[in-house]
């Protein structure tokens, strides 16, 4: 399965930024070992149901810690038999524009 999340945490810097809580959650996922990718809306992990989920658990522990209230976004791919989908339906994608 893949799943592209994204963690909000409630913001007490006067700029209303939230890199350094958010460089925290995917830390985790980084150092989870399965395949990930981050842009500038969400961060994408690729693996089974428990794992994956564990990892978005950790992620959203990480900035609880340093927020007191958090939002998430979730959506989930899930397809049993297939692996390597982060990059595989990417390239469907450029191999059909040619």
């Amino acid at each position: 399965m893949i799943v592209a999340f994204s963690i909000s945490p409630l913001s007490s810097e006067p700029d209303g930024s939230v890199t350094a809580a958010v460089a925290e959650a995917v830390r985790v996922v980084r150092e989870s070992g399965l395949p990930n990718e981050t842009n500038a809306m969400f961060t994408n992990i690729e693996g089974e149901w428990d794992e994956v989920m564990a990892v978005v658990k950790a992620a959203v522990d990480a900035v609880a810690a340093v927020s007191p209230r958090v939002g998430l976004v979730l959506k989930a791919d899930i397809r049993p038999g297939y692996t390597g989908q982060l990059s595989a339906k990417v390239q469907r994608i450029e191999d059909a524009l040619g």
